[in-house]
């Protein structure tokens, strides 16, 4: 707390802080179970990603037991220029924020446009080569993209088009997180 020029105490910058922080452990509380089923239901590495300016970090991950799968280390910061993920925290910016993020990026306005129009993005060989990966949105309130979870595995099993095989069980897994979140809010 501190006071403003007329003497009142006022909340100061650091309560932001701490309702982000706040916010980030509803996520990720709310997430663990949800990506855990996810893991299980596609049989590959589940992800939760955030935006932290011009990169996206890997909050929470749900990683397939055995076997070949795409490990992303919780605390992994990916550029915002390639990948599934990126395409949905990128999606729904404003338009100015939209065209920056696209300069140097492997998709281009043209798919995100589609992404916001199917509700889900996917991406093969994108960030790393011999990768896919599918990823929808999570809101929160006022319907803002507040993260993306998605599932990654090698294209072997993803194929060459991984959303008709997952594109069902992570947008739902993204709306369970996004109504677990406004009951908890």
């Amino acid at each position: 707390m501190s006071r403003d020029t007329q003497g009142r105490f006022v909340l100061g910058p650091r309560l932001s802080e701490l309702s982000t922080a706040a916010g980030e452990d509803r996520l990720l509380a709310v997430a663990a179970p949800v990506l855990m089923q996810l893991r299980d239901l596609t049989g590959e590495s589940a992800q939760l990603y955030r935006r932290q300016g011009d990169e996206r970090v890997c909050v929470a991950a749900a990683e397939r037991a055995s076997g070949l799968r795409d490990t992303v280390p919780v605390g992994s910061a990916l550029p915002m220029s390639a990948g599934s993920a990126a395409q949905i925290l990128l999606a729904w910016e404003e338009p100015d924020r939209l065209h920056r993020g696209l300069r140097g990026a492997k998709f281009t306005a043209a798919t995100l446009a589609s992404v916001r129009r199917r509700g889900w993005a996917h991406s093969v060989g994108e960030r790393e080569q011999g990768v896919a990966s599918v990823s929808a949105p999570i809101r929160g309130s006022g319907g803002k993209v507040i993260a993306a979870v998605s599932v990654s595995g090698p294209i072997e099993r993803l194929t060459r088009a991984p959303g008709r095989l997952h594109a069902v069980p992570v947008m739902a897994a993204a709306e369970r997180i996004t109504e677990a979140m406004r009951r908890t809010s």
